[in-house]
This record gives structure tokens, C-alpha cells and sequence, in this order.
């Protein structure tokens, strides 16, 4: 069968074999399958009903109805993009198969590629019925946002990408030691992104930490859009430059990281 290559020979195949074994894994397991939807539901319905009580008690939340469904239902997005890559890259760590996989035809960019594939059916497995949840339970329709939804997706899914690429090449260096980081790194970052509050509240020299984070202009935006009904297209915009350097970045620190496993002997190991 002829392969079907991109530019700089990415084989469509190779990437298209990755991601229907990640599939396999996934259908395999029904516990696999029940954690990607337990989590984000259980998240909505808790949040949903602060939402409520808060709003019976505050004329802010009154008035901004659906701002804390809204931030839930965003950073699950964000934290189960980077789940999701990370996940399907622990598969391999677990199996002992990353050597084999690196001494394949497979090229580190292609594996990259499954894994970000991967990411996204793995976040619409469990977003989309939680935004069904808040639909029918808090009637908080997520997708009345329009079109603002899709630059608020791209940025955090990109940034979760940006996050998964790097700590998998930590965890690919320095071995299972490091897994932890895949769990924890997200919500290190949680506070600096705002996604329950505006930048405002943060002391003055940390509002320039977080508005180095794509996640703060996104939970931004969120809140004018919900509450002043203005879509800030030069939040987004930004975001978005800010994710292409780090998209680029962890690529980099990616191959790096790889180039140092193999001199080190940590693929064939697994890095224990």
C-alpha cells in the first residue's frame, strides 16, 4: 500500500495506526472510558449548585449567571486536553514500549501528532456530556456563546498540548519518577490563570505573571462575554501568540529531552 506523506515525509498512516491503537486501548477498558466521564460530570453538578445557591444570595452572580458553570466546563477543557496527551503517553511509559515505538519508522513529530489526536477524543468523550449536564440541570448552554467558544477552545487546547508536550518529555527523561508531574503541573498554573476570579484581585506584580498564561486572557474573555456581552477579540489574539511560542518551545524542549533519553539508556528502561 503507497503511504500517504505530508511535507517532511509525516506519514498520514503512521499517525492514523498511533491513534487507532490509543482507540483500542480505550474501548478496551470500561473504567477508562467511566473516569473520562465521572469527573467532569461530578465537577458541573458540584459547581452547578454553588452556582445556584450563590446566585440566591449575591446580586453579582445574579446578574452573571453561568459564570462559575462557564469556568468549570473551560478548565476541564483545558486540564483534560493535557489529561488526555499525557495519558496516552503514560500507555506507553506503563507497557515498556516506548524504545520500541522510537526505534519504528514512527518520527517523534508523528507521535506527537497521535497523541494530540488522541487528546481530543478523549476531551469530547467527557466535555460534551457535561455540557449537557449544565444544559439540562443549571440551563447553562456553554454553545449559545457562538463563535467566541471556538477562540476560547483553540487557545486552551493548544496550551494543554504546550503543557502535555513538555511533561511527557520530563516523564520520557527522567523515567516513572516523574509521573506525578503529568497529575499536578495544571494545577500549579490553576491560580495564576483566574478562572474563577478576574485578574484584578492577584497582588500587582503577579498580574504580570499570569498574563504570561494563554488560560488568563481565555477565563478573561469568558467574563466579558458573560457579563458585559463583548467578545475581546485582542485577548484572544493574544492568547493565541503567546501559545504559538509555546507550542513551539515545548516542541524543542521535546527532541531535547528525547536526544537525552536515548544518550542515557532511559527508553529501553523506561526510565525507572
Amino acid at each position: 500500500m503507497t503511504d500517504i506523506s505530508l511535507h517532511h515525509g509525516i506519514s498520514v498512516h503512521r499517525i492514523g495506526a498511533m491513534i487507532l491503537r490509543y482507540w483500542y486501548l480505550l474501548l478496551s477498558s470500561w473504567p477508562r472510558l467511566l473516569e473520562l466521564l465521572y469527573w467532569p460530570a461530578l465537577q458541573v453538578i458540584t459547581w452547578g449548585f454553588l452556582q445556584l445557591y450563590i446566585a440566591e444570595n449575591a446580586s453579582f452572580f445574579a446578574r452573571a449567571g453561568g459564570t462559575l458553570i462557564g469556568a468549570v466546563i473551560l478548565w476541564d477543557i483545558l486540564f483534560r486536553g493535557q489529561l488526555g496527551f499525557s495519558i496516552s503517553f503514560l500507555e506507553e511509559m506503563w507497557a515498556r514500549n516506548l524504545g520500541n515505538l522510537m526505534m519504528s519508522p514512527l518520527k517523534p513529530i508523528e507521535f506527537l501528532l497521535s497523541l494530540m489526536v488522541m487528546s481530543l477524543i478523549r476531551l469530547a468523550i467527557g466535555v460534551i456530556p457535561m455540557t449537557l449536564l449544565a444544559l439540562f440541570l443549571f440551563h447553562f448552554n456553554v454553545y449559545a456563546l457562538g463563535l467566541p467558544l471556538i477562540a476560547f477552545f483553540c487557545n486552551l487546547i493548544f496550551t494543554s498540548w504546550s503543557v502535555g508536550i513538555f511533561v511527557s518529555g520530563l516523564v520520557l527523561r527522567n523515567g516513572l519518577g516523574a509521573e506525578s508531574i503529568v497529575w499536578t503541573l495544571m494545577f500549579a498554573i490553576m491560580p495564576l490563570a483566574c478562572i474563577y476570579y478576574p485578574v484584578s484581585v492577584l497582588p500587582a506584580w503577579l498580574q504580570y505573571v499570569a498574563w504570561t498564561l494563554p488560560p488568563t486572557y481565555v477565563f478573561e474573555g469568558m467574563r466579558a462575554l458573560l457579563i458585559e456581552n463583548t467578545f475581546r477579540g485582542d485577548l484572544m489574539l493574544d492568547a493565541l501568540a503567546i501559545n504559538a511560542a509555546l507550542l513551539v518551545a515545548s516542541f524543542g524542549a521535546f527532541l531535547a529531552l528525547l536526544r537525552s533519553a536515548r544518550k542515557h539508556g532511559s527508553l529501553l528502561s523506561s526510565g525507572e
